[in-house]
């Protein structure tokens, strides 16, 4: 009798995950206010939700071993998800504090996680390296935008603007979103080697005589 197919696996996993960022893209991409309420509101959405995804994927995809990527990234989000959600806090210094600490740590955890997997051949190495790789960019591009940034500037036939710090911050938030959304929803979509192996596994027919009751 084949093995039941597990009902939510690593693929539905990378899937959620790109859902939750292309919205978090989506509404920092089609929203005219760039500041740090705005931005802290959205990566406080975003990171709760993907850590209630990992959380709940620690006991029902990863097995024993593969765990520990998912229960720290599930931590990391938590905290960062409920520090960016607190209004009072919602300033341009908390929102470069929390999303550039929140990048770097977890793009560490996602990168050294990969790592570890690709010396045992795992079908997910190369995506958690890619994406631990993109959070731990954003972290850096994050510590480079001086403080106190402005640049004004004008556009002929539409006025005076002026470029910040905090808009350039909010404005990178979404494209890291954006990459991350299309890398993993790639990466969901594409029928993974491990799922191959599984699959025609669960449909080897039983080997002559081993069921009960066989011919003799």
């Amino acid at each position: 009798m084949p093995a039941p197919a597990r009902a939510f696996t690593v693929r539905h996993v990378q899937l959620v995950r790109a859902l939750f960022a292309a919205a978090a893209a989506l509404m920092i991409t089609f929203s005219p206010d760039h500041s740090a309420a705005v931005g802290l509101s959205v990566f406080s959405g975003f990171t709760l939700t993907t850590a209630l995804v990992l959380a709940l994927s620690a006991w029902l995809v990863a097995p024993a071993g593969r765990r520990w990527p998912f229960v720290l990234l599930a931590a990391f989000d938590a905290v960062a998800g409920m520090a960016a959600g607190v209004p009072a806090w919602r300033t341009e210094d908390v929102f470069f504090v929390v999303v550039t600490v929140w990048a770097l740590v977890t793009g560490a955890v996602e990168l050294i996680a990969g790592l570890r997997a690709r010396r045992s051949a795992h079908a997910t190495a190369r995506d958690e390296i890619t994406v631990g790789a993109f959070g731990l960019l954003l972290g850096v591009i994050l510590l480079l935008i001086p403080a106190g940034f402005t640049q004004p500037y004008a556009i002929e036939g539409a006025g005076d603007f002026v470029l910040t710090g905090i808009i350039l911050g909010v404005g990178m938030l979404g494209g890291y979103a954006a990459i991350v959304a299309v890398f993993l929803g790639i990466a969901g979509l594409t029928p993974k080697r491990a799922d191959a192996v599984t699959a025609a596994s669960d449909n080897e027919p039983s080997a002559p005589g081993a069921a009960v009751g066989g011919e003799r």
